[in-house]
């Protein structure tokens, strides 16, 4: 079984929880100073090791290990949310970077190892999964153009330029190169921890279906405008989440979920009848049936508040991604290694988050890997997972790593 250095691996995790250090957590939106220190913090790290290291002209860090191959492609990403915490996404990056230590010192794959990636704002500072999207060679020179970064409304030219990556080239995934794609992160929610369990192997990564929902109405004086002649565009919000709330859970799955992340009225003035709303929605579910059937009914319910209420209402598509199945044998060999590491402590589940996994899906084989987290918290400062599952997470990925390029050796 390949083998990791514990107090190694936890050295890097709390030297890069260092850079962009908030609270407890850790503050390094995508292409923040931080950021970038970060990425070429990892640079360095993976030079170290005999790696080809390079940040690409969408900020990809990629480090490509010597030797003919097959190669695995393991990562995640390290830029965080907003005032966030110090895993999500590094967890899967340093568990590579470990993996990678770990194959070039043992000497027994021969010219196989691991490509180590973090991708470029998993975290949708300024689009959706532009650093994967690259990479598969699904990011137009038009998307890059559109997008600002939703914090300060900064382009991502602009901010690719003021980190030194204008005339970079973006690099795109060799596929003859690699075996499968393995991905690590900490679970986000508190499945694991509610059930005493070590390791999480990802069955299926959901769909996530955004949309905007826009309300017209008539902007008018709170003090003089009659109840009965108002078009109040906030009432028609209100009664139409309302409407969701009663429905959806007649339709949805399970673990079907949906979110009203952003609610705003125009003009937002206490004295004003609002004239406009906007509310920001989303579903998510691993099942496309589930998710066409709750759009259909999102739709439906639109339609009902055009119809009979007083103001106009229209859906607005954000974006679609399509839900993801995860490798069946890379799945065996994440399950078959952590049998090894803490028997009977491990489980299949599905991811309720999007992750890099999902976007690389459809072109290469893709398992992911999760360990607890604390009370549930993720996305925010507070954010954590106790020294001894970091631990025991990065035995099993190394471990399922030496098998997959064991077997790939004959």
């Amino acid at each position: 079984m390949l083998e990791i250095n514990a107090d190694r691996l936890l050295a890097d995790f709390y030297d890069l929880r260092k850079i962009g250090t908030f609270k407890t957590g850790v503050h390094r939106p995508t292409l923040s100073a931080d950021d970038i220190r970060s990425r070429h913090w990892l640079v360095d790290k993976l030079r170290a090791i005999g790696h080809e290291a390079e940040i690409d002209g969408i900020a990809n860090v990629i480090g490509r290990a010597p030797g003919k191959g097959p190669h695995i492609l393991a990562g995640s990403h390290i830029e965080t949310q907003n005032e966030a915490g110090w895993l999500d996404g590094a967890l899967g990056v340093l568990y590579a970077l470990e993996a990678a230590r770990a194959v070039a010192e043992s000497g027994a794959y021969g010219e196989s190892g691991v490509d180590v990636i973090a991708f470029a704002d998993e975290e949708g500072h300024f689009s959706d999964m532009p650093g994967s999207n690259s990479w598969v060679g699904q990011l137009t020179e038009e998307t890059i153009d559109q997008a600002v970064d939703r914090t300060h409304g900064l382009p991502l030219r602009e901010a690719l330029d003021k980190a030194g990556l204008t005339g970079k080239p973006r690099r795109q995934m060799e596929r003859e190169r690699y075996l499968c794609f393995l991905e690590a992160h900490i679970e986000q929610g508190g499945w694991l921890e509610a059930n005493d369990l070590t390791i999480g192997v990802v069955t299926s990564i959901v769909g996530s279906w955004q949309y905007r929902i826009v309300i017209e109405g008539q902007q008018n004086h709170a003090g003089t405008t009659m109840m009965k002649m108002r078009r109040d565009a906030g009432v028609a919000a209100t009664r139409l989440l309302q409407a969701i709330e009663t429905e959806f859970p007649k339709i949805a799955a399970e673990l079907s979920v949906w979110t009203t992340g952003r609610i705003t009225l125009d003009p937002g003035a206490p004295a004003i009848v609002p004239g406009g709303a906007e509310i920001l929605f989303q579903f998510r579910d691993a099942d496309p049936a589930v998710l066409d059937r709750m759009h259909a009914k999102l739709e439906e319910l639109i339609k009902a508040e055009d119809t009979n209420g007083p103001c106009d209402v229209r859906l607005e598509i954000v974006s679609i991604t399509k839900p993801a199945l995860m490798d069946e044998t890379l799945k065996a060999a994440f399950t078959a290694s952590a049998e090894r590491v803490c028997p009977g402590k491990h489980t299949l589940m599905p991811s309720g988050a999007g992750h890099d996994a999902r976007t690389l899906a459809p072109y290469i084989p893709c398992a992911m890997l999760f360990v607890p987290s604390i009370n549930g918290v993720s996305h925010h400062w507070s954010e954590n997972t106790s020294d001894a599952d970091i631990i025991a997470g990065a035995r099993v990925f190394a471990g399922a790593v030496g098998d997959l390029l064991a077997a790939a050796k004959g």
